[in-house]
């Protein structure tokens, strides 16, 4: 019964490093909310709200595609286990609570976005030394010198790669002029991301391939590339009025 109860409810190393990402990175965007016009509370009840919403999301999309299972043992909804979560379930859900909690407060889209970028930058650090503690995201075998044993191999270390271009830009984006046209952080931070997750998922040993062998992280880090220098263009064409922090 005791080995039960550890395996349902001990947090793993990696679930702790995100947890600590996620306050850290919640701290420094509370310092520098102000200047994009969100205060501090709105900025924290907005993350508790999402991140509330994306952990029951997660669990209760896993927990309808696996009825059978969750029905033997009911129990395990409450595991924070994290092989037992839906992410895409998860996220639909935290954006819905982020959407409607912005609409009643009435919050720029951009300027809101903006003010989280600090928050999201040093999530994805904490998602690289999660995948790092936990072996995931693990890369293809290879001989260079810098090559970690992992899963029996030799194999590149993305997860290095991960956290290091994470690093990067966060201390580029947080050095960064405040550009006064909202939305330009962020959507710099969503193309950054992309582009490193470009060059990364080519060394990936775990990535799922469609269409004859085209991996499909580098087809979704294109789109996001693509969709984030074209709303760029439209944010500076738009300029800095008070109608640009809208979609």
């Amino acid at each position: 019964m005791l080995t039960i109860f550890r395996q349902l409810f001990a947090p793993p190393r990696h679930m702790i490093l995100l947890v600590l990402a996620a306050w850290i990175g919640l701290s420094l965007a509370e310092k520098r909310a102000d200047r994009h016009g969100i205060s501090r509370e709105d900025l924290n009840n907005l993350t508790f709200y999402g991140l509330i919403a994306f952990i029951i999301g997660g669990r209760i999309f896993f927990a309808l595609q696996n009825l059978p299972a969750f029905a033997k043992s009911p129990l395990g909804i409450f595991s924070i286990n994290p092989d037992l979560f839906d992410p895409l379930g998860g996220w639909a859900l935290a954006v819905i609570a982020a959407v409607v909690y912005g609409q009643r407060r009435k919050l720029g889209l951009w300027s809101t976005l903006d003010a989280l970028t600090p928050f999201f930058a040093v999530l994805a650090i904490g998602l690289g030394c999660s995948h790092l503690a936990a072996g995931t995201a693990f890369g293809i075998p290879t001989n260079l010198p810098w090559g970690i044993n992992l899963w029996n191999a030799r194999r590149h270390p993305t997860q290095i790669y991960e956290i290091l271009a994470s690093l990067l830009t966060f201390f580029l984006l947080w050095f960064q002029r405040q550009n006064p046209r909202p939305g330009i952080l962020f959507l710099t931070f969503a193309a950054l991301t992309a582009g490193w997750n470009l060059f990364i998922q080519a060394f990936r040993g775990d990535s799922t391939l469609i269409f004859n062998g085209v991996r499909q992280g580098q087809v979704i880090a294109w789109g996001v590339l693509a969709i984030s220098f074209v709303l760029i263009e439209i944010r500076l064409a738009r300029g800095n009025t008070s109608a640009a922090d809208s979609v």
